[in-house]
């Protein structure tokens, strides 16, 4: 199963009572989800390197595609990134729940 879909099972749980889920298999989510993040933060950082390489060399063709092609692979990883940090937050808050129970 992907971790999103694990994350969003986990939050369609109940927080407390039977059928929520342990404080340790969020935690364990959670920890898999922050490694998910430095990933993709890490591509983001590849591109951008890539896309000030490209920027710099001369403008040909074969750049711009490169360049077109890059731009669409950042603004995917944006995407990712800032669904996977809202589902963290909900996590997080659900692991805060669950510690006070």
């Amino acid at each position: 199963m992907a971790l999103d879909e694990e994350i969003s099972r986990l939050l369609r749980l109940p927080a407390g009572g039977a059928g929520a889920p342990s404080l340790a298999t969020v935690e364990e989510k959670l920890t898999d989800g922050y490694a998910a993040a430095l990933v993709l933060e890490a591509e983001r950082s590849r591109i951008e390197r890539r896309v000030g390489e490209i920027a710099r060399a001369a403008g040909d063709r074969a750049s711009m595609r490169e360049l077109a092609r890059l731009s669409e692979r950042l603004s995917s990883a944006d995407g990712e990134l800032a669904k996977l940090r809202a589902r963290l937050r909900s996590l997080q808050e659900l692991a805060r729940s669950l510690r006070s129970s």
